[in-house]
């Protein structure tokens, strides 16, 4: 959306505004010099580039402050005496965008170069007193000029930064609140997975007492259940380290494809290229990329083998988990809470995902996550 100001279009506006500065410094000129030819007509078309000039004080405040004071004695040195109004509004631009320095360097200068050009090109001699009085006008209104551009600069600063106050107040509230949430969530799955790993821990017990073999299903249920207890517990302490220590990484991986191995899915694990260090974020999302793939083959896919590959490239890290359950060729997957988590985390760290069917059947999980090398 295009900037206004005074309830019209910036570029409207500046030019409105630059349009009745040169038209006042004309009317000013004519009535105090009557029209003419030669010097006139230069001094004439140097106030009206003085004031047109100002439609660009906005883009390139420092070049209008060069021209409007060019043209200021420019005028001035063909016998207009005229109030220097295109210059003085050129000062307010070039301070309101932070050129303090710059605009007073520029005035100074201006006022000596005025004060040379009234002595050397006005007809006849002019009183010290009139000197000096001119002068402490111009400086005066140069003041005044300086002023508003610094004031209005400073308004603007307040603001941005109260707008940028309340942003990260609002940014940090959101993020308080995510906390809290995400605690709640935790002590509620905490309390139902207790009660799952509990009562899987008692019937393989009474089975093994009573001499009778543990289904695999129940063993698994209870290895699952003791793994959420401690996936629970590292995520809270991550919440309250402001994840500062990630939970779990690359080196949790074999624990992963190992413990879906026990729920009786043929699971194997491929690390090619040569093993780096990566960041710890890097770790966290690959970790958390096969522990969903995974589990949704067990869960999902009715398969009887999955494969993990971890390729350890110069600049990347890639993933990729394969299983040969029910899914064909030209039907998309409908993308669950999981799917939508580990896309979320890999775009976060500018890597690819993609998920979907194999050509010869079943499913396949790619994912690319690019690695600085930390060592």
């Amino acid at each position: 959306m295009s900037k206004r100001r005074f309830g019209l279009p910036a570029a409207v506006a500046d030019w409105a505004i630059a349009v009745g500065v040169a038209a006042l410094m004309l009317g000013d000129g004519w009535s105090g010099e009557p029209p003419g030819t030669g010097p006139h007509l230069l001094g004439y078309a140097l106030l009206a580039v003085g004031g047109l000039t100002l439609a660009a004080r906005h883009r390139a405040p420092v070049v209008v402050l060069a021209v409007t004071g060019l043209c200021a004695v420019g005028y001035q040195a063909a016998g207009f005496d005229v109030l220097t109004v295109a210059y003085l509004v050129a000062v307010y631009a070039a301070v309101r965008a932070g050129h303090r320095v710059l605009a007073v360097t520029a005035s100074a200068t201006l006022l000596l170069s005025l004060q040379l050009t009234a002595l050397l090109f006005r007809d006849g001699p002019m009183s010290e007193v009139s000197v000096q009085a001119r002068g402490t006008l111009e400086i005066a209104w140069l003041v005044a000029a300086f002023a508003a551009g610094e004031a209005l600069r400073q308004a603007e600063q307040r603001a941005e930064e109260a707008e940028r106050t309340r942003a990260e107040t609002a940014r940090r509230r959101a993020d308080e609140e995510r906390l809290h949430i995400a605690r709640e969530l935790h002590d509620s799955l905490t309390h139902q997975i207790s009660v799952i790993k509990v009562q899987s821990e008692v019937a393989v017990h009474v089975a093994r007492r009573r001499g009778e073999k543990v289904p695999e299903a129940l063993l698994a249920i209870q290895e699952a259940g003791r793994e959420a207890s401690r996936e629970l517990r590292a995520t809270l302490e991550a919440l309250r380290d402001d994840d500062t220590a990630p939970p779990r990484g690359l080196a949790d991986v074999p624990e992963l494809v190992e413990r879906a191995g026990r729920t009786g899915l043929e699971a194997t694990l491929t690390i090619e290229g040569q093993r780096h260090d990566v960041p710890a974020a890097v770790g966290r999302t690959a970790y958390r990329i096969v522990q969903e793939s995974l589990t949704n083959v067990v869960r999902h896919a009715a398969a009887t083998t999955a494969s993990v590959r971890i390729d350890y490239r110069p600049d990347t890290l890639a993933l990729r988990i394969d299983d040969d359950g029910k899914a064909t060729p030209g039907t998309a997957p409908v993308p669950g809470v999981g799917l939508i988590g580990m896309r979320e985390r890999v775009t976060a760290l500018g890597g690819l995902l993609r998920t979907e069917p194999r050509g010869e059947g079943g499913f396949t999980v790619w994912a690319e996550l690019p690695v600085e090398r930390t060592s």
